[in-house]
């Protein structure tokens, strides 16, 4: 992110409307699973198997108001990473989802405009820290909300983890080698 930009590009794989909760997401039932990629194994399992089928790697999932609500799961938005999704576009998202996504490493981009005009297959460009989507198959521009920098960072970084390590582990020298 050496120019300040954050961009992404992909196809808008499926458009869902509001409060679109995490057992919707994610169901309950496998919660035991502590595998985070295996998590992707039940995406949308009970409502929308058929996304889960259908997602390749950076495809975009748009929804409508107050997406991730319910229970504070982490294992929804891992679910979504993990199944290859590039971001989710939504109108709102509930606070503990959007803070899950963004230290998972999963864009989540508040966009009224874009929710609303989004239509499955096109496809976008979004500039994360611009706070812009391009739907390039229409060739229309929608705002979104620009994302806090500390936000983007961990973005940038493939989520907290990644960055945590490495801004806190710097590599030290082989303890077995002696300079004289």
């Amino acid at each position: 992110m050496p120019d300040g930009s954050l961009k992404l590009r992909g196809r808008v794989r499926a458009l869902l409307g509001d409060n679109i909760d995490t057992d919707i997401i994610y169901p309950g039932r496998y919660l035991n699973i502590t595998d985070r990629e295996k998590t992707a194994e039940h995406l949308f399992e009970l409502t929308y198997p058929e996304i889960r089928a259908e997602i390749q790697p950076g495809d975009l999932i748009v929804a409508g108001k107050n997406f991730g609500c319910g229970s504070s799961r982490e294992q929804a938005a891992a679910a979504l990473k993990f199944a290859g999704a590039g971001a989710v576009i939504a109108v709102s998202f509930a606070r503990i989802f959007f803070r899950n996504a963004i230290n998972l490493g999963l864009p989540a981009v508040v966009s009224p405009e874009a929710a609303a005009g989004g239509f499955a297959g096109d496809e976008l460009e979004i500039d994360l820290v611009a706070g812009e989507i391009h739907n390039l198959t229409q060739d229309r521009v929608f705002p979104s909300a620009p994302l806090d920098p500390r936000a983007a960072e961990l973005l940038a970084a493939g989520g907290l983890v990644p960055y945590l390590k490495r801004k806190y582990l710097k590599p030290r020298g082989n303890p077995c080698l002696i300079t004289v």
